[in-house]
């Protein structure tokens, strides 16, 4: 099997589009580039990564897509598109050519409507994915977990995979509404789930591995080992520890589970999910 990092990002730093990345944050206001990442990903034995967007305006997709194309250890490409455009199936069949293009990604978090991905012109975007073979990446708070679960029923046919488990809150420590809401929506059969982006929820300079244990617990139980995929979010994961901590988290955890088990969750179910070569 690939051994893939199923979520990680490029950018170029712009203070005013990367406004999310706060003083407190101020060790990646920086760029990060395919020659950063490129030697991480060997020391820790990874044949690959998937490059997820991080910014909205479309003409960020052609950045992702150049370095995608440049670099092989690139696989796959999670754009972004306006999915509720009134054009949005002419957006996505402009990307058709693109073979290392595999799905969008809309940054529902912070949107004050936490039911945004429910609004008709939502769904129509989402609709039109399915024809494309594109897949979704959901961004989303614990509170938005109950809309996505509406959203993700409603397109049983339509790839969808949680990012960073949802973000639970494991800075203070709550476990039990999110368990509940998490276990709801891995009932859909279409949903699989990103073990991504824990450091950054939990308390950045005091966690400790203990501290990730009860949310994957619930992860698996939720959506067992082959719905699950490992990814770092790199760079965004340096404000709470090196590449090699937080992988070493995830493989601490499933060192107990089966060499195809962990094959699976290190790269295989990634692969297979977006469809990587």
């Amino acid at each position: 099997m690939l051994r893939i990092d199923a979520h990680q990002h490029f950018w170029q730093f712009d203070p005013i589009r990367d406004s999310w990345i706060t003083e407190e944050m101020s060790l990646i206001q920086r760029d990060f580039l395919p020659e950063d990442l490129e030697p991480v990903l060997k020391r820790h034995g990874f044949d690959g990564c998937v490059l997820v967007q991080s910014a909205q305006p479309e003409n960020e997709n052609a950045f992702l897509l150049e370095a995608a194309q440049q670099h092989g250890f690139v696989k796959g490409v999670v754009g972004w598109v306006d999915l509720m455009a009134e054009n949005v199936e002419e957006r996505l069949a402009s990307y058709t050519h693109h073979e290392k293009l595999k799905g969008f990604r809309y940054i529902l978090q912070g949107d004050p409507d936490r039911a945004i991905m429910l609004r008709p012109e939502f769904k129509r975007g989402i609709s039109h994915l399915r024809e494309y073979g594109y897949t979704y990446d959901v961004l989303i708070y614990p509170d938005q977990l109950v809309y996505a679960a509406d959203l993700v029923g409603a397109f049983p046919d339509q790839p969808f995979v949680i990012d960073h488990l949802a973000k639970p809150y494991i800075r203070s420590g709550e476990v039990e509404q999110w368990k509940r809401d998490i276990k709801s929506i891995a009932r859909y059969g279409n949903v699989w789930c990103k073990v991504s982006g824990l450091v950054t929820e939990a308390d950045w300079r005091n966690w400790n591995k203990g501290d990730f244990i009860p949310y994957l617990e619930s992860a698996v139980e939720a959506f067992g080992v082959e719905r699950l995929m490992y990814g770092s979010d790199w760079p965004v994961c340096l404000v709470a520890g090196a590449y090699g901590e937080i992988l070493g988290i995830v493989e601490e955890y499933f060192s107990s589970f089966s060499k195809t088990e962990q094959a699976a969750l290190l790269g295989g179910n990634a692969a297979s999910f977006y469809h990587l070569t």
